[in-house]
């Protein structure tokens, strides 16, 4: 009826249009017979009203009514002619005309016409007369009634017919609905449940029956399709079990691997221990036969072997330093890949010692460190080998973690050489400030000794001895003063050990009694900031040593947000504003190791009353790793 190409919705939509279009044409004609057969009985009443005005018109006549009165009645008379003859759409009323209706209406209107103007006459014709032609009148009126009726009749037999089709209509469409619904839906369901059951239980095999290509055609295909697939998967569901399983353990033998090299680049202490057992670790992980580690010179012009495992003796001589493009080893380029070369024959110059020592193939692997070309790791197969991205991946991880470790040892390194340097710095500025203008003092007045001997000036002379045994035992205390400088360590956690110790130092070397007092609670100083501060405190307490000349010294501490530490003497003292200039070595010093880490040192002090030197450190003091010792 529809084809097997035509779609569901299409088939539907026809079915229902048609019927929809038969039902309309029922309805649209009942209501055009309803219509016709309210009009055709307004038209028999009017009509039969008529008859009453026949008879009204007899009696005025016969009683000799006035003119007014008749010309009134013979105008109701002419009115309802003229609304039979026209009809009337408001009421509704339409005579259903046909030839007799239209014979009979004409005989009404000539008889009418023959009696209208007898009606109107003043001296009208006798009683007789008058019954005669309303009995003639009337009977001409009934015949229209009568073939009114009839037509009226056989529009209620079409009515009643067409009510008969429309009720054989709506079961006639709810049976072809049924068969429709049942064909073309509840049919391929029910294929469709019971595929469904069976492919429920294990039975991938099931097919449904493609009939048409509607969409429950389509819905039966993916069926199909679905099942179809189902029974592939589950028949190489094994396979992939097996396949998925063997990637899973590759790439967690990848992981474990990589975690086994990285673990041992953390722990590995020099260049030599690292990249040997790195070049171990990476033939194994790899399976390869040999594997060099290379390393590029400042200028990427020459290649050093840095270590190598299972490599042929012969060769490691020969390629221990190889020129950048000279081999195919050490030939990289800035936007070089891990990449795979084949090692074809004996003539290949580049490869001729790969290929005389047996080797087929060659995985050439970067090593970069922020985009910076460092070297390149070399492995050798003697079976021709392939590369998998996720093996290209885990050598690229490797040789980053190799660049990183390579680098974290040279900059341990370098750290250390500027430790060393800044320690020899410290020793060398120590030397300057203390011992080294001791020294220029001892040979000026040693200058002035040979002048007063040679002029023969016994009291020059003594003069200069003092001076000079003065100084040498300035001297000989600034050496003891730096070593103890050099002994004392800091404790990370807090500094009362440390200024312990300083303080018990300067009491066996000065004889003066000390006294510390701490007071307070503060979150402990670092380290680097606890040198500094001792430092500056063993300047003050070198400056009481050489100046002073008292008899009691005091070390106190208050810890707090800002910790302030005051070394107070109860020795001569000093005019502050004429003894605190650029002459004043002591002090300088003191003041740019504040600096270092962002404290200040304060100097009050008054003659005859002893002095305070006040050392105040800020909340977040800048350590010496921010600000290097220069």
């Amino acid at each position: 009826m529809f084809g097997f190409t035509t779609s569901l919705s299409t088939k539907l939509m026809r079915i229902g249009a048609g019927l929809l279009l038969v039902a309309l044409a029922s309805i649209g004609l009942t209501l055009w017979v309803t219509w016709q057969l309210e009009g055709g009985a307004a038209a028999v009443n009017e009509a039969g009203r008529m008859r009453m005005q026949t008879w009204r018109l007899a009696s005025s006549v016969q009683a000799h009514a006035s003119p007014a009165e008749v010309e009134q009645l013979v105008a109701q008379f002419d009115a309802s002619l003229r609304v039979l003859r026209q009809g009337d759409a408001s009421r509704p009323l339409f005579v259903p005309w046909d030839e007799a209706v239209r014979r009979e209406f004409a005989d009404v209107e000539a008889i009418w016409q023959n009696q209208r103007s007898q009606w109107r006459l003043q001296d009208g014709p006798g009683a007789e007369e008058v019954l005669r032609a309303a009995d003639a009148f009337v009977e001409a009126i009934d015949r229209l009634v009568l073939s009114i009726e009839k037509q009226l009749s056989g529009l209620t037999a079409i009515l009643n017919l067409f009510q008969f089709v429309m009720m054989a209509l709506a079961v006639g469409g709810a049976v072809i609905m049924l068969y429709t619904g049942y064909l073309y839906v509840i049919n391929p369901l029910g294929h469709l449940r019971q595929g469904l059951q069976q492919l429920e239980s294990g039975d991938f095999a099931v097919r449904v029956d493609v009939d048409t290509q509607d969409e429950f055609g389509q819905v039966a295909a993916g069926f199909n399709r679905m099942a179809a697939t189902l029974q592939s998967l589950y028949g190489k569901l094994e396979i992939q079990v097996a396949n998925k399983t063997r990637r899973i353990e590759a790439q967690r033998a990848r992981l474990e691997a990589l975690y086994e090299v990285s673990a041992f680049l953390a722990s590995a202490n020099t260049i030599e221990e690292l990249s040997k057992g790195f070049s171990q670790r990476v033939r194994q992980v790899m399976k390869a036969d040999a594997v060099a580690v290379r390393w590029s010179d400042e200028a990427s012009q020459r290649y050093l072997m840095l270590a190598s495992d299972c490599f042929p003796p012969e060769m490691q001589e020969e390629e221990r330093s190889v020129l950048a493009g000279a081999c195919a080893c050490g030939n990289l380029q800035p936007d070089a890949r891990t990449r795979v070369i084949p090692i074809h024959s004996l003539e290949a110059a580049p490869l001729q010692r790969c290929a005389k020592a047996g080797f087929q193939s060659m995985v050439s692997v970067p090593v970069r460190l922020q985009q910076r070309m460092l070297g390149e790791i070399d492995l050798f197969f003697r079976q021709p080998a392939t590369l998998s991205a996720d093996e290209a991946e885990l050598l690229d991880a490797l040789a980053s973690h190799l660049a990183s470790s390579l680098e974290s040892l040279r900059a341990a390194a370098l750290e250390r050489e500027a430790a060393v340097s800044e320690e020899r710095a410290l020793i060398a500025r120590e030397l300057h400030d203390s011992i080294a203008q001791s020294l220029a003092f001892l040979k000026i007045q040693a200058q002035l000794l040979r002048t007063a001997v040679t002029r023969q000036q016994a009291e020059h002379v003594q003069t200069s001895l003092d001076e000079l045994d003065t100084g040498l035992r300035e001297c000989i205390g600034d050496v003891r003063e730096l070593l103890v400088h050099f002994r004392t360590r800091t404790n990370t956690g807090d500094i009362e050990a440390a200024l312990r110790e300083t303080l018990q130092k300067f009491e066996h070397q000065t004889s003066l009694p000390t006294r510390l007092h701490i007071s307070g609670e503060g979150l402990p100083l670092p380290a680097d900031v606890q040198i500094q501060v001792l430092h500056v405190l063993q300047e003050a307490l070198s400056n009481v040593r050489k100046h002073a000349h008292a008899s009691h010294v005091g070390l106190e501490v208050a810890k707090g947000k800002e910790w302030r530490f005051a070394v107070i003497d109860n020795g001569q003292g000093f005019d502050t504003e004429r003894q605190l200039g650029e002459t004043h070595v002591g002090m300088k010093i003191m003041h740019e190791r504040a600096a270092r880490i962002g404290a200040q040192v304060s100097v009050t002090s008054t003659v005859g009353s002893g002095t305070t030197v006040t050392l105040t450190v800020p909340p977040h003091p800048v350590t010496s790793t921010d600000n290097p010792t220069p």
